[in-house]
């Protein structure tokens, strides 16, 4: 890994990520399957589950997908086949937050990762997180952070 970091392979994050995965699937397999035991759950944590899944499964925000597609609970909803207060409700009985502040925090946190790490510019970076203008992700951004993405890029770099 510390070879390919060193590189100047372009791709060479993705082919970083790619080990990393390989490497927490060979410590999966190594566990014993015995010790797995299925664990009973309620609709809502399977709805809350199915949720997270789905919200998780857009990020990184990489080649492959070149942007999120699901952006507000009513998307998630239509996508799980259940009425968007049944969401709703499922998520904040099992996750003690709402939809909104979850997909919010996501967000958040890959808008984060893609200022620090990734060469695109905050226009692209905006759009590749679903804001259709730069100021709608900026406005998003400083309201969580109490700095503008471009404040946060130059800190961190």
């Amino acid at each position: 890994m510390k070879e390919e970091l060193s590189s100047s392979y372009i791709h060479k994050y993705d082919v970083l990520r790619t080990l990393a995965l390989e490497l927490v699937h060979f410590a999966m397999k190594t566990q014993p399957s015995s010790q797995l035991t299925q664990v009973e759950m309620s609709a809502a944590q399977r709805i809350s589950t199915l949720f997270m899944e789905l919200l998780e499964r857009q990020f990184p925000i990489d080649p492959d997908h070149q942007r999120v597609q699901c952006r507000t609970a009513s998307e998630f909803a239509k996508q799980l086949n259940i009425h968007v207060n049944h969401l709703n409700r499922a998520v904040k009985e099992t996750r003690d937050k709402t939809t909104s502040q979850l997909i919010s925090e996501r967000l958040l946190r890959e808008a984060k990762v893609m200022l620090r790490h990734s060469p695109l510019n905050i226009s692209e970076i905006a759009y590749a997180l679903g804001f259709n203008e730069a100021t709608h992700f900026s406005n998003f951004f400083k309201k969580n952070t109490q700095s503008s993405p471009s404040q946060f890029r130059k800190v961190q770099s």
